[in-house]
């Protein structure tokens, strides 16, 4: 099993250029299923996540090819079920669900699986579509869907979704009459869907507002996008240069999808400069520790909040940091105190007092962003540190070694024994 070794100490300098967005390419793949036909899409990173949607296309009958451009064919699908095997490992999976709904009128999913950083379930998804018409069964660990008619619905998520969101608008855009999602995700994703769905035909108004209403058309047809930067992995480099206290130019990506983490990076002391699709990021000694407080987008990312926690560790002062979207998610604590953190969890909160250094140590990543989070500790920690259970990383990051020893930092990928 992969290992990363890092020899912490060196700052970062130079320049890193940001990938397409995972969480923006699967629902983008997912889409193909409402079109029959060849769809294209530029800037598809290549992470395990993404090699997974395609193997769970290839199962239903699409034939897709990942060279400069991700092609995808959906002329030919012949089962309308995402098995266990494929789904398991990644909670993106359920957006297929909508798109065959809306399509074919039936689909059978497995619940869907992913990382453990809290429940997440899909019982949003489900009463949205029962408003819709669709006739909703759970058998054996399977989500099966029939709808004889699928009819436009005023839907009011009970809290915000992001998949809930993007599975719906999918589902809506085939459906007779018009829906109306009220307190809609807002994220960039979720407009970067609607941007395409728009491309293929749908008439869809209010993306990356709380209230997205969808009219909708008897068909779609394929079309091609570009993928938007990876957000996260834009705040994650901007983390390891402040960490590091090096200088970093992070190339092409959108600085207004991560202003909440820009701002407080910039609370902390840490220097930031903007061009047209770049950020200049240096470090300029010992960080102010701040308070965040996780939301739904635009406020401060969930997905930010471990690699924010690893940078507080070396704070001056105290963070108090608040995880208000899962419940589960501070399983990097543990690992982080395994380099000399000082952070005290209560409930949802946890309070972290800065210390002068962190001690390089073996860590093991507990899920995605909590992967990225010991990465970002290691960089800074006097000695060396070994983080095992990558896949984990592998699922969201494209070559972050590569990416980091670019720039300076001493980091190796090895093969052999552990977890």
């Amino acid at each position: 099993m992969d290992r990363l070794l890092i020899e912490g100490g060196a700052p970062l300098n130079g320049e890193v250029r940001i990938s397409g967005a995972k969480n923006c390419a699967l629902p983008l793949m997912a889409a193909t299923l409402i079109a029959s036909g060849k769809h294209s899409f530029s800037n598809v990173p290549r992470l395990r996540d993404i090699m997974t949607m395609r193997s769970l296309l290839a199962h239903m009958g699409a034939v897709s090819e990942h060279g400069s451009t991700l092609e995808v064919d959906t002329s030919d699908i012949h089962t309308l079920t995402a098995p266990y095997e494929l789904v398991k490992t990644m909670r993106a999976s359920v957006l297929v669900l909508g798109p065959m709904l809306a399509r074919y009128r039936w689909a059978r999913v497995s619940l869907p699986g992913g990382c453990a950083i809290g429940a997440r379930p899909i019982n949003l998804h489900l009463k949205a579509l029962e408003q819709m018409g669709v006739e909703i069964a759970l058998e054996h660990g399977y989500v099966v869907g029939e709808a004889r008619k699928l009819r436009g619905a005023q839907v009011r998520f009970d809290q915000v979704t992001v998949t809930g969101t993007e599975n719906i608008m999918m589902a809506a855009c085939l459906a007779d009459g018009v829906t109306v999602l009220e307190n809609a995700a807002r994220e960039p994703e979720v407009v970067a869907l609607a941007d395409y769905l728009k491309l293929m035909g749908a008439q869809i108004e209010g993306a990356g507002t709380d209230e997205i209403t969808i009219t909708g058309v008897r068909e779609l047809y394929p079309s091609s996008c570009e993928v938007i930067p990876d957000r996260i992995e834009a705040g994650t480099y901007l983390a390891a240069a402040a960490i590091t206290g090096g200088s970093l130019r992070l190339k092409g990506l959108r600085q207004e999808h991560i202003q909440a983490v820009i701002d407080k990076l910039v609370d902390t002391g840490v220097s930031i400069e903007s061009g047209c699709d770049f950020l200049d990021v240096r470090g300029n000694g010992r960080l102010c520790s701040v308070n965040i407080e996780t939301q739904p987008y635009p406020g401060f990312p969930t997905d930010m909040q471990a690699q924010f926690m690893a940078l507080m560790t070396i704070g001056d002062g105290v963070s108090v940091i608040k995880e208000r979207i899962f419940e589960n998610r501070f399983m990097h604590v543990l690992e982080l105190e395994r380099m000399g953190a000082d952070i005290q969890l209560d409930g949802r909160t946890a309070i972290v007092r800065g210390v002068k250094k962190l001690s390089g140590a073996p860590v093991m990543a507990t899920d995605l962003r909590a992967s990225a989070s010991l990465v970002i500790g290691a960089l800074a920690a006097e000695g060396r540190s070994e983080i095992t259970r990558i896949y984990h990383l592998d699922r969201g990051y494209e070559a972050i070694e590569k990416k980091l020893s670019a720039v300076g930092a001493r980091i190796e990928r090895v093969s052999g024994r552990g977890e």
